[in-house]
Protein backbone atom coordinates (compact mmCIF):
# COMPACT_ATOMS: atom_id res chain seq x y z
CA UNK A 1 0.00 0.00 0.00
CA UNK A 2 1.29 3.90 -0.79
CA UNK A 3 1.99 5.53 2.23
CA UNK A 4 -0.51 8.46 2.36
CA UNK A 5 2.53 10.90 2.39
CA UNK A 6 3.41 9.45 -1.43
CA UNK A 7 -0.13 10.07 -2.67
CA UNK A 8 -0.68 13.43 -1.00
CA UNK A 9 2.60 13.80 -2.59
CA UNK A 10 2.04 12.97 -6.22
CA UNK A 11 -2.03 14.09 -5.42
CA UNK A 12 -0.29 18.07 -5.14
CA UNK A 13 2.16 17.09 -8.15
CA UNK A 14 -1.50 16.36 -10.11
CA UNK A 15 -0.19 13.12 -11.22
CA UNK A 16 -2.03 11.09 -9.04
CA UNK A 17 -5.11 9.14 -10.65
CA UNK A 18 -7.54 6.40 -9.43
CA UNK A 19 -8.49 5.05 -12.68
CA UNK A 20 -6.11 2.48 -13.62
CA UNK A 21 -5.71 1.29 -17.58
CA UNK A 22 -5.87 -2.11 -18.80
CA UNK A 23 -2.86 -2.26 -20.70
CA UNK A 24 -1.19 -1.08 -17.53
CA UNK A 25 -2.61 -3.80 -15.68
CA UNK A 26 -1.55 -6.13 -18.53
CA UNK A 27 1.77 -4.62 -18.46
CA UNK A 28 2.15 -5.50 -15.11
CA UNK A 29 1.26 -8.76 -15.18
CA UNK A 30 3.34 -9.53 -18.11
CA UNK A 31 6.81 -8.57 -16.04
CA UNK A 32 5.39 -10.37 -13.10
CA UNK A 33 4.78 -7.95 -10.77
CA UNK A 34 1.93 -8.31 -7.96
CA UNK A 35 -1.08 -5.94 -8.59
CA UNK A 36 -1.06 -5.24 -4.97
CA UNK A 37 2.47 -4.86 -4.32
CA UNK A 38 3.14 -0.68 -3.53
CA UNK A 39 5.28 -0.93 -6.85
CA UNK A 40 1.64 -1.80 -8.93
CA UNK A 41 -0.13 0.75 -6.99
CA UNK A 42 2.14 3.59 -8.25
CA UNK A 43 2.75 2.31 -11.70
CA UNK A 44 -1.22 2.07 -12.44
CA UNK A 45 -2.13 4.82 -10.74
CA UNK A 46 0.37 8.02 -11.88
CA UNK A 47 -0.40 9.77 -14.91
CA UNK A 48 3.35 10.70 -15.29
CA UNK A 49 5.90 8.95 -17.55
CA UNK A 50 8.93 9.74 -15.64
CA UNK A 51 9.31 11.06 -12.60
CA UNK A 52 11.58 13.50 -10.80
CA UNK A 53 12.95 13.28 -7.80
CA UNK A 54 16.44 13.76 -5.71
CA UNK A 55 18.57 11.98 -8.16
CA UNK A 56 17.71 11.75 -11.87
CA UNK A 57 14.27 10.48 -13.21
CA UNK A 58 12.20 7.47 -12.84
CA UNK A 59 9.99 5.82 -14.99
CA UNK A 60 6.80 4.84 -15.08
CA UNK A 61 7.47 0.96 -15.82
CA UNK A 62 3.91 0.42 -17.73
CA UNK A 63 4.17 2.93 -20.02
CA UNK A 64 8.03 2.28 -20.78
CA UNK A 65 6.75 -1.57 -21.18
CA UNK A 66 3.84 -0.68 -23.44
CA UNK A 67 5.43 2.70 -25.82
CA UNK A 68 9.29 2.56 -25.96
CA UNK A 69 12.15 -0.23 -25.72
CA UNK A 70 13.72 1.95 -23.09
CA UNK A 71 12.79 -0.82 -20.57
CA UNK A 72 13.76 -3.64 -22.48
CA UNK A 73 17.11 -2.00 -23.33
CA UNK A 74 17.55 -1.73 -19.50
CA UNK A 75 16.73 -5.63 -18.60
CA UNK A 76 19.61 -6.63 -21.62
CA UNK A 77 22.44 -4.40 -20.13
CA UNK A 78 21.48 -5.38 -16.57
CA UNK A 79 22.01 -9.14 -17.66
CA UNK A 80 25.23 -7.97 -19.42
CA UNK A 81 25.94 -6.45 -15.54
CA UNK A 82 25.79 -9.38 -14.05
CA UNK A 83 22.00 -7.98 -12.34
CA UNK A 84 19.68 -11.14 -11.20
CA UNK A 85 16.44 -10.91 -13.74
CA UNK A 86 13.92 -10.45 -10.74
CA UNK A 87 15.55 -6.62 -10.70
CA UNK A 88 13.69 -4.52 -12.77
CA UNK A 89 15.52 -1.22 -13.96
CA UNK A 90 13.71 1.94 -12.92
CA UNK A 91 15.62 4.49 -15.22
CA UNK A 92 17.80 4.53 -17.96
CA UNK A 93 21.22 3.94 -15.76
CA UNK A 94 22.48 7.39 -17.10
CA UNK A 95 25.33 8.28 -15.49
CA UNK A 96 26.28 4.90 -15.11
CA UNK A 97 23.84 4.20 -11.90
CA UNK A 98 20.29 3.58 -11.36
CA UNK A 99 17.76 1.98 -9.19
CA UNK A 100 16.05 -1.77 -9.53
CA UNK A 101 13.07 -2.97 -7.95
CA UNK A 102 12.82 -6.28 -6.88
CA UNK A 103 9.70 -8.12 -8.33
CA UNK A 104 10.33 -10.98 -6.08
CA UNK A 105 11.37 -9.01 -2.82
CA UNK A 106 9.81 -5.63 -3.51
CA UNK A 107 13.01 -4.12 -2.58
CA UNK A 108 14.62 -1.26 -4.04
CA UNK A 109 18.73 -1.70 -5.11
CA UNK A 110 20.79 1.65 -5.78
CA UNK A 111 23.59 0.03 -8.42
CA UNK A 112 26.94 2.28 -9.62
CA UNK A 113 29.38 0.85 -12.11
CA UNK A 114 32.67 -0.07 -9.83
CA UNK A 115 32.78 -0.44 -6.12
CA UNK A 116 28.43 -1.40 -5.63
CA UNK A 117 28.46 -3.41 -8.66
CA UNK A 118 31.11 -5.14 -7.73
CA UNK A 119 30.14 -5.67 -3.80
CA UNK A 120 26.51 -6.56 -5.27
CA UNK A 121 27.75 -9.20 -7.11
CA UNK A 122 29.86 -10.53 -4.52
CA UNK A 123 26.96 -10.25 -1.81
CA UNK A 124 28.42 -7.64 -0.06
CA UNK A 125 25.63 -4.71 -0.77
CA UNK A 126 21.59 -4.94 -0.32
CA UNK A 127 18.93 -3.43 -1.41
CA UNK A 128 19.03 0.07 0.24
CA UNK A 129 15.23 0.24 0.81
CA UNK A 130 13.43 -2.29 2.03
CA UNK A 131 9.80 -2.01 0.08
CA UNK A 132 8.86 0.69 -3.22
CA UNK A 133 7.22 3.03 -0.74
CA UNK A 134 10.46 3.66 1.28
CA UNK A 135 12.28 4.25 -1.72
CA UNK A 136 9.48 6.87 -2.99
CA UNK A 137 9.36 8.63 0.15
CA UNK A 138 13.38 9.07 0.11
CA UNK A 139 13.33 9.45 -3.62
CA UNK A 140 10.86 12.48 -3.26
CA UNK A 141 12.10 13.67 -0.12
CA UNK A 142 9.23 13.48 2.07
Amino acid sequence: MLSNKVIDYLNKQGVYSEKEDKAYKKALIDLGIDLNSDFALFNLNTTEITFRGQCGEIYNVCWFKIYSNDLSYGIERQAVLGIPSEYLPLDSFEGEDGFFYNRNTGEVLEIALGEKLINFQNGKLSPQWKDFNSFLEWYFGL
